[in-house]
């Protein structure tokens, strides 16, 4: 029996890289594409859909609105919704939605394939075991790299060793400067995380480079991926990469749990660890007439070492000073006793 699924998202990307992990299970699936809600209606009308895979954010009507409005004729269809939504209000109305199941971005590609055969009815796929761990991860480097559209892409450790490699540079690429400069970028950003509080680091880094563009992407503290390839910076394809690589990072991170290769515990940041900021900051306070006290002597000690002081400059210093002066309003029909006594009208003059 055939089973028909629908995948909705607006992003090249992620349709592909869903729809190449559906076609890796031993089943047979008619797996249908949709960018928006109104071309998913469109399929929808042409014939039954076993499963629905909507993501929230889509242009023009949302995921939520293309669910409400299929569940009224479609009642036994299941259905997946994916969302990297921070809205809180958006985030419960999708988790109280009466469907199968809901993933946050980045989804986990074997949590979502186990969800996906559960929600059909078909026998489970047995994921692959420890000992088979390493071909699995270079073949999940290979599919995605190859769904990405990118170069190379790898995986490599906090010791700057390749784990595992799809792809490679062109020619005349100096690779490993590249990398050791990247891994570089990576251990700071572990440690910038650890002091801020981080569990594992979450600082992307985007390089364009016109003919080759690179990306890293931290996976957990000990572990990077890397991926170059023409354009993969561009601004209509870097959010789609950006969520590809989301993805990657979490099928990664499950397939070296998978290999026993976890982090190192976290180490609490340590008081010798932190730069000392006394010296800076815990200085003594200065009173404000001891502030303008030294200023005065420093003025005063510049002018005393002065060799040649002219005419000019002792005018000038008398017109600043007489500008200065705050003098008292004078009454034009009265004469101060000095005034007076100049005129000979006091009494020691008339006596």
């Amino acid at each position: 029996m055939t089973h028909r699924i629908l995948i909705v998202d607006d992003h090249r990307d992620v349709i592909r890289l869903l729809h190449s992990a559906l076609e890796s299970l031993p089943h047979e699936f008619e797996i249908l594409e949709a960018p928006s809600a109104e071309e998913a209606s469109l399929e929808i009308s042409m014939g039954k859909i076993d499963l629905l895979v909507i993501d929230y954010l889509l242009p023009g009507m949302t995921g939520l609105e293309l669910f409400e409005k299929f569940k009224k004729r479609n009642k036994d269809t299941k259905v997946i919704f994916i969302s990297g939504t921070k809205d809180r209000k958006a985030r419960k109305q999708l988790e109280e939605a009466d469907v199968h199941a809901f993933f946050e971005k980045p989804v986990s590609l074997t949590d979502f394939l186990d969800s996906a055969e559960r929600a059909l009815g078909v026998d489970l796929t047995i994921m692959p075991d420890e000992d088979d761990a390493h071909k699995t991860m270079s073949g999940l480097l290979a599919k995605f790299r190859q769904n990405m559209e990118a170069q190379v892409l790898i995986l490599a450790n906090d010791f700057e060793e390749i784990i595992a490699k799809a792809g490679s540079f062109p020619e005349g690429t100096k690779e490993d400067d590249i990398i050791e400069g990247l891994l570089g970028i990576y251990r700071s950003g572990v440690k910038v995380s650890r002091y801020i509080g981080q569990e594992s680091p979450l600082s992307y880094h985007i390089f364009p480079g016109g003919e080759l563009d690179v990306m890293l992407v931290p996976v957990n503290k000990t572990h990077a991926l890397i991926v170059a390839g023409e354009r993969i910076a561009d601004r209509k394809k870097v959010l789609d990469m950006t969520d590809a690589m989301m993805i990657l990072k979490s099928e990664v991170a499950h397939v070296l749990n998978e290999m026993g290769v976890l982090d190192e515990p976290e180490m609490p940041v340590t008081e010798n660890e932190l730069p000392d900021l006394s010296d800076i900051f815990n200085v003594a306070e200065v009173p404000e007439e001891q502030i303008e006290d030294t200023v005065l002597d420093e003025e005063l000690e510049a002018l005393f070492k002065q060799t040649d002081i002219g005419t000019a400059d002792l005018e000038s210093f008398w017109d600043d000073a007489i500008d200065s002066h705050t003098s008292s309003e004078v009454d034009s029909d009265k004469l101060t006793y000095e005034q007076a006594k100049q005129l000979g009208l006091t009494p020691e003059d008339g006596a």
